[in-house]
């Protein structure tokens, strides 16, 4: 016997529980108003449960065994072999995800006043979605279906077991030789940490590693990753994988005309992310889209201007964050009908390999494309007391500024960079001007110091210009 779907009416309708949705969600429900969360999967989505916090939960257990290993230089003498259970360190990252889990739950949200469903959403025209055993047709929808690991058509690729951000945290053995196709943020994040968790590691990149980022700063990265013993082959065109034994697996590519191979017990495919906008019925609902994600407007609405889209199927830079930045702007004109334009220039990213890579606004190439003239700003971790007492020297921050001192963007390599980008963000997001940092009093000793040197070395020609030195010899003359 079938029963007829029941109708829902909310005024919002949030479809995808990650960390867009969640936000938008959790806001709105604030001011008392009503709104149904559509999930099919995990609450939570990539970030939580495949993502961000299980990755950096990996990372930090590498680290600590590169710790281990560095403690002679402080006069430590640590004897015998780093010992590494492989099981432990699955629960370690599976306990970080456990603890988090409840602020992303359905309990928590139903609490907040949400109305959760479990269930596959889709529209079925441009006013209503379906979602198990109901019908929803509210004032606004918010699509917020994120994006999955992509895997590209390589010959043989279905005949061998691989692995995605997916799966490879389910892993609970060491890892023999793993073997990581793509070399950007996430194959190289994967890359180190299980390097320094005992795995002969090898990186096979079809253009340049970490290409996207600065590549003078991008260097010092690689150079630290190959010291510690990863293969990185780049300009490398994958041609084909094939399955070695039981459970290996070799993999062709070409530098230039000449084809070479390597063999590994485990593939880690790393070539990005590939927006969720299928069976979701975005063609019913009048929804333009393409193979980027789904077309918006500045204001992050769709072709139908019931529906927005956020976060990674809308397009555009695929962090977490920036999901939870376009949930603000999203409530704005959902609750008080406010047009809010997201500005990507003050969008910082970051790389969480040892040293760190953090980027936010303009890189010197861009910069001038657009200025011409540019003042670029740098200073060494190694003139850094605290870089020196940590031995963490390795690094350096890069500004670049328009001629006239404005701050354009920032490039940091080295410890903890990730925390000290957010400075830098905040002057792009005011439009600071270096003398705006003149004034900023960092304390003794830490890291941030070398942003404040860096930008102070600007004011260095000024002290070998004839007339300023003539204004400061007149001045004396007056006592």
């Amino acid at each position: 016997m079938n029963t007829a779907p029941k109708t829902l009416t909310p005024d919002i309708c949030v479809i995808g529980a990650g960390s867009g949705g969640l936000s938008v969600a959790a806001a709105v429900a604030s001011f008392g108003v009503s709104v149904v969360l559509v999930e099919k999967g995990k609450m939570g989505g990539d970030c939580l449960n495949t993502g961000c916090v299980p990755s950096k939960a990996l990372l930090a257990a590498g680290k600590k065994v590169q710790t281990i290993k560095d403690a002679a230089k402080f006069g430590i003498s640590i004897t015998g072999d780093v010992k590494i259970n492989h099981q432990k360190v699955h629960d370690h990252v599976h306990s970080v995800i456990a603890a988090i889990e409840p602020n992303d739950s359905v309990e928590r949200f139903t609490a907040l006043g949400v109305q959760v469903i479990k269930a596959t959403a889709k529209f079925i025209d441009k006013n209503t979605v379906v979602a198990g055993d109901h019908e929803i047709r509210a004032r606004r929808f918010v699509v917020a279906t994120g994006s999955t690991a992509f895997v590209p058509p390589i010959p043989g690729i279905g005949n061998v077991p691989y692995l995605t951000n997916e799966n490879i945290f389910e892993n609970r053995k060491k890892i023999g030789h793993l073997i990581v196709i793509g070399g950007g943020p996430i194959g190289m994040e994967m890359a180190q940490a299980h390097c320094r968790l005992g795995s002969q590691v090898t990186v096979v990149e079809g253009l340049k590693a970490l290409g996207k980022d600065d590549p003078e700063l991008a260097g010092v990265v690689l150079d630290r990753v190959r010291k510690e013993g990863i293969t990185i082959h780049e300009s490398a065109m994958v041609s084909s994988v094939e399955k070695r034994g039981k459970t290996g697996v070799r993999v062709y590519y070409k530098i230039g005309e000449i084809e070479q191979s390597v063999d590994g017990t485990h593939l880690l495919v790393a070539t990005g992310r590939s927006v969720n906008v299928e069976g979701i019925g975005l063609e019913e609902a009048g929804i333009v889209y393409d193979g980027k994600g789904i077309r918006v407007r500045s204001d992050l609405r769709t072709s139908n201007r019931k529906v927005y889209a956020i976060g990674d199927v809308a397009g555009a830079l695929q962090f977490t964050h920036v999901a939870g930045y376009h949930a603000g702007l999203v409530v704005r004109g959902l609750l008080f009908r406010k047009k809010a334009v997201p500005n990507y220039q003050i969008v910082p990213w970051v790389t969480y390999t040892d040293p760190e890579l953090a980027h936010v606004g303009m890189n010197e190439e861009d910069a001038r494309a657009k200025y011409g003239r540019i003042n670029v700003l740098r200073w060494p971790f190694h003139e850094n007391d605290r870089a020196q007492a940590e031995r963490k020297t390795e690094g350096m921050i890069k500004l670049v500024t328009s001629k006239r001192g404005k701050i354009l963007g920032a490039t940091i390599v080295g410890a903890i960079a990730g925390e000290m980008i957010n400075l830098w963000a905040l002057a792009l997001a005011n439009s600071m001007k270096v003398g705006d940092i003149v004034g900023y009093v960092p304390p003794y000793p830490t890291l941030s110091e070398v942003g404040k040197r860096a930008v102070v070395s600007s004011y260095v020609p000024l002290t070998r210009k004839p007339m300023i030195r003539w204004v400061i010899g007149v001045l004396r003359k007056f006592g």
